[in-house]
C-alpha cells in the first residue's frame, strides 16, 4: 500500500444563519456572518500548504433551503482551489443539504465528487491505493441505519467511509442515521470519516472512527477551537491524526470569579482580567464571550437590579482590556449571590421570598411547557436553530421555571436594597 494525507472536515454550514445578530446593534454581525466562507477559505489553504492528496467532508456543506446562489459559487470557488493543487474532493449530503434543491441541481469542478443519495457509493483513488464509500442523505430525516448497506472492504486497499451520523447519540443533536461504534469497527473498514456532531471527538483508534468537529462555531453553544483533522497514513496504516484549527470566530464562555469582590467596580476589574486573557489565547480571531459571574459578593444587588445595564457596563470597561475589533460581549450570565444573607423579615416582602425559596425547580405550569414543546415540534431542526438557552426550548425542558423565579428573587432583593 502506498502513503498519503488527507483532511477530514465537516459541518461547514456555509452561510449559516446566526442567532440573534440583528436584534443586537453591537453585534459584529457581518464579520460573524462572513466566518463561515473565511473558514472554508482556510481549510483550502491548508490543504495547499501541507500539499494533501485529497479532501473529505462529511455532510453539511450547506446550512439548510438556502436560496443564494452566491453561497453555492462561494462553495464551488473553494472546491475549484482545490482540484486545480490536484487535490481531489469526495463529499457526500448531510441533513441540512438535503433540504436544498440548489444543491442537488449544481455543478461541481472535474476532480470534485458528492457520493449518491441512492444508495451507497465508491470512488477508487488508485494512485493512492485507497477506496472512499459513502452514502448521501437523500432527505433530512434520515433515520434508518444506511451503514449497514455499505460495502465489505475490498482487500489489498485503504477503506475510508464517510458517514453523516449521531451515531449512538450525542447532546443537542437529532438522531439521524444512528449506528453503534461495535457496528462500525466490525465493518472492516480503516477510517471512518465522520460528521453532524460539531464536537471533535476520536470515538475509537483501532480502527480509526472520528467527529472532526465543525469548521467554525456558530452560536455560543458550539464555543472553543473548530477545524479538521489532517490526517497521515503509512504504508497502509494511520499513523497521525492531528485536529488543525481554522476558525476566524472564537465563541467561548469565560468565567468570572466574583468571590469576595467588594462593589461592581471590582468586578468589573475581575471581568477585565478575564477578558484580556481570554483575547491572548484567541490568538487573534474575533473572540464572542459569554460571561459567567459566580459567588457571593456585595456587588450582588447592583450587578441584579438591571440586567441591561450590567451588560452595557461591562462591555464598556472592557475595552480597556482588549481593542474593539478583538472581541464582543454576546450576553452576561448572573450566578453571583449576596455576600450575606438576607435578613428575615416578617411582613409581606419576607413571606413572598420564604416563597419564591420553597418553590420547586420545576415550578413552570406544566401546561405551558407541553405548549412549547408543541411548538418547537411543528418546525423541524427549529429546537436546534434556537439553543438550549433559548427561553422556548427551557420551557419545553421544564428549565425556565429554575432560571426566572431565581431573576424573580434577585431583581425583588436589590429593589429593597435601594429602600
Amino acid at each position: 500500500m502506498t502513503s498519503f494525507r488527507f483532511l477530514h472536515a465537516a459541518d461547514l454550514h456555509l452561510d449559516s444563519p446566526l442567532r440573534g445578530l440583528d436584534a443586537d446593534l453591537s453585534a459584529p454581525a457581518a464579520r460573524i456572518r462572513g466566518a463561515s466562507r473565511e473558514a472554508l477559505s482556510a481549510l483550502v489553504d491548508l490543504a495547499i500548504a501541507e500539499q494533501v492528496d485529497f479532501v473529505v467532508v462529511a455532510g453539511d456543506l450547506y446550512d439548510g433551503d438556502w436560496s443564494d446562489f452566491r453561497t453555492g459559487q462561494a462553495l464551488v470557488a473553494a472546491l475549484a482551489r482545490l482540484t486545480r493543487a490536484g487535490i481531489r474532493v469526495v463529499a457526500i449530503r448531510g441533513n441540512h443539504d438535503a433540504e436544498s434543491q440548489i444543491t442537488r441541481d449544481l455543478r461541481l469542478p472535474d476532480g470534485a465528487s458528492l457520493l449518491s443519495t441512492r444508495r451507497p457509493e465508491s470512488v477508487l483513488l488508485a494512485e493512492h491505493g485507497v477506496v472512499l464509500h459513502g452514502q448521501s442523505f437523500a432527505n433530512r430525516d434520515v433515520t434508518e441505519n444506511i451503514a449497514l448497506g455499505y460495502p465489505p472492504p475490498r482487500p489489498g486497499l485503504f477503506n475510508l467511509a464517510l458517514l453523516h451520523t449521531a451515531a449512538t447519540g450525542r447532546p443537542g443533536h437529532a438522531s439521524y442515521a444512528p449506528c453503534t461504534v461495535e457496528q462500525l469497527a466490525r465493518h472492516g473498514y480503516d477510517y471512518w470519516a465522520l460528521g453532524h456532531i460539531h464536537t471533535r471527538e476520536v470515538v475509537l483508534r483501532d480502527p480509526w472512527i472520528v467527529f472532526p468537529g465543525n469548521l467554525q462555531g456558530r452560536h455560543i453553544n458550539e464555543a472553543g477551537a473548530k477545524g479538521a483533522s489532517l490526517v497521515t497514513v503509512r504504508e497502509g496504516r494511520v499513523t497521525g491524526v492531528e485536529h488543525r484549527t481554522l476558525d476566524v470566530v472564537r465563541w467561548q464562555r469565560v468565567a468570572v470569579d466574583c468571590t469576595g469582590a467588594a462593589d461592581d467596580d471590582a468586578v468589573l476589574n475581575r471581568v477585565l482580567r478575564a477578558v484580556g486573557e481570554a483575547v491572548d489565547a484567541a490568538e487573534g480571531r474575533l473572540l464572542a464571550l459569554r460571561l459567567e459571574l459566580s459567588g457571593p459578593t456585595a456587588a450582588h444587588a447592583a450587578l441584579a437590579r438591571d440586567r441591561g445595564e450590567t451588560l452595557g457596563r461591562m462591555r464598556a470597561a472592557a475595552l480597556e482590556a482588549a481593542p474593539e475589533e478583538a472581541f464582543w460581549i454576546e450576553a452576561v450570565r448572573l450566578g453571583t449571590r449576596p455576600a450575606t444573607p438576607p435578613v428575615p423579615r416578617a411582613d409581606a416582602v419576607g413571606r413572598l421570598l420564604d416563597t419564591i425559596a420553597t418553590l420547586p425547580a420545576e415550578a413552570l405550569p406544566p401546561d405551558l411547557a407541553e405548549y412549547a414543546g408543541q411548538l418547537l415540534q411543528r418546525a423541524p431542526g427549529l429546537r436546534d436553530a434556537l439553543g438550549p438557552d433559548h427561553p422556548a426550548v427551557q420551557a419545553a425542558e421544564g428549565r425556565l421555571g429554575a432560571e426566572w423565579l431565581g431573576r424573580a428573587r434577585d431583581l425583588l432583593l436589590a429593589r429593597l436594597a435601594e429602600d
